[in-house]
C-alpha cells in the first residue's frame, strides 16, 4: 500500500509502497479517509523526540485518523466491518499518513455521526491533549479561570470550547487577526500576542494551558494563583513522565535537568508545573464524540490537503496561518 514514511531524520517525508498493516487480535483495520497533521508528526520526522520515542527507521507517520473498518481482529468486541471511526494510534501503531491502518481497539472510538470523515480525523491527539490537560490534570471546575495560549491553533481552538464547557473564564493568546475566531469559539478575553505582554495583563488564574514553552512558560508561572497549576505540552518534560514513559536512568535524569528550572521557579512561586503528554483513550474520544453530536465542541480545520501533498503538509507545519488543524485527505 501507499504511505508516506521517514528514512532518515530531518529528510523529507517520501512516498513509498510498504507492507499492508499487521492486524493483531485486538486490532481494528482501519481504511484512512482522513488524518490529521499534528507537531508531534513533524517533531519525530526532525528527530527532536528520537530519545523519548526511539523508533526504528523507516518509519509511516500520522496519529489522526478517521475512516471506516475493514476487519477485526478476533477478540474485537464492539466493532464491525463498516463501521465509521476515528482513533489517535498508539505510540507503536502510528502510520496514518497511509492507505490504512491497524489500531488497538482500546484507543479507537465510533465517530462523531454530525461531522464529515475529514472533521473527525482532525480531532483525537488535539482533543485528547485538551480533554486530559482541563478535565483529567487540570480538574477545571464553573468559575474557575483559565488561561490557553495559541487559541487559534489546534490544541487551542478545542481546549477552548472545552473550557467554556467546563464553566470556566477563558482568556487566550492570538493574533488580532484571530481574534474575533477565538471569541465566537468562547474566549472571554484576547490578548494580541504580537502587541500586548500577558504577564501584565492577567492575573489570579486558575491553570494555564501552554504550547509555546520556554519565556512564555515561565510567564505563564507568574499569572498563576497561589496553588494554580501550568500545564506544558511543549515541554520541558518533568521527571513524571520520564517514570511514566519507562525512560532509562540516564535520560531520567537528563529531563529532570531539563525542567529543574521551571520546576523551581514554580515552587518559589507557590504553583506547580506539569508536562502533558498525551495519552491515546478509546473511551475519553466517545466521551468527545457526544460532545460534538451535541454541539459543545466543533472541529476546526483550516486546510485539507489530498494524500500526495502529505509531505508539503508536513514540511508547512512551522510555517503557521493556519486556523485549526491541516487534514490528509483520501479520494
Amino acid at each position: 500500500m501507499k504511505a508516506f514514511i521517514v528514512t532518515k531524520y530531518k529528510a523529507p517525508v517520501q512516498e513509498a509502497d510498504v507492507p499492508e498493516p499487521t492486524v493483531g487480535v485486538r486490532d481494528v483495520l482501519i481504511d484512512v479517509e482522513a488524518a490529521g497533521v499534528n507537531q508531534l508528526d513533524e517533531k519525530i520526522r526532525a528527530g527532536e523526540f528520537k530519545q523519548i520515542l526511539p523508533y526504528r527507521l523507516p518509519l509511516t507517520l500520522g496519529h489522526d485518523v478517521a475512516g471506516t473498518v475493514l476487519r477485526v481482529g478476533a477478540e474485537v468486541r464492539g466493532f464491525a466491518v463498516g463501521d465509521q471511526v476515528y482513533a489517535r494510534a498508539g505510540k507503536d501503531q502510528i502510520g496514518s499518513f497511509a492507505e490504512r491502518i491497524a489500531v488497538d481497539q482500546k484507543d479507537v472510538a465510533p465517530a462523531p455521526t454530525s461531522v464529515t470523515p475529514v472533521e473527525a480525523g482532525s480531532l483525537p491527539l488535539v482533543a485528547l491533549t485538551a480533554w486530559q490537560a482541563l478535565a483529567e490534570r487540570g480538574n477545571v471546575q464553573p468559575g474557575q479561570k483559565v488561561l490557553i495560549h495559541a487559541g487559534a491553533g489546534g490544541v487551542g481552538s478545542i481546549a477552548i470550547q472545552l473550557a467554556k464547557h467546563l464553566g470556566a473564564t477563558v482568556a487566550t493568546t492570538a493574533s488580532a487577526g484571530n481574534a474575533d475566531f477565538v471569541r465566537e469559539l468562547g474566549a472571554d478575553t484576547v490578548i494580541d500576542y504580537r502587541t500586548q505582554d500577558f504577564e501584565h495583563l492577567l492575573s489570579g488564574y486558575d491553570l494555564v494551558l501552554d504550547s509555546l514553552g520556554g519565556d512564555n512558560l515561565e510567564k505563564s508561572l507568574r499569572v498563576l494563583r497561589p496553588g494554580g497549576m501550568a500545564i506544558g505540552i511543549a515541554g520541558p518534560p518533568d521527571p513524571a513522565f520520564a517514570k511514566t514513559a519507562g525512560l532509562n536512568p540516564v535520560l531520567r535524569v537528563a529531563i529532570a535537568t531539563l525542567s529543574a528550572k521551571v520546576r523551581r521557579q514554580a515552587r518559589k512561586l507557590g504553583v506547580t508545573y506539569q508536562f502533558l503528554f498525551m495519552h491515546p483513550d478509546g473511551d475519553q474520544l466517545r466521551t468527545i464524540a457526544r460532545l460534538v453530536d451535541d454541539g459543545t465542541l466543533r472541529p476546526v480545520v483550516g486546510r485539507a490537503v489530498p494524500f500526495a501533498d502529505t509531505a508539503r503538509a508536513l514540511s508547512d507545519m512551522d510555517k503557521g496561518g493556519v486556523r485549526g488543524k491541516t487534514v490528509i485527505t483520501h479520494p
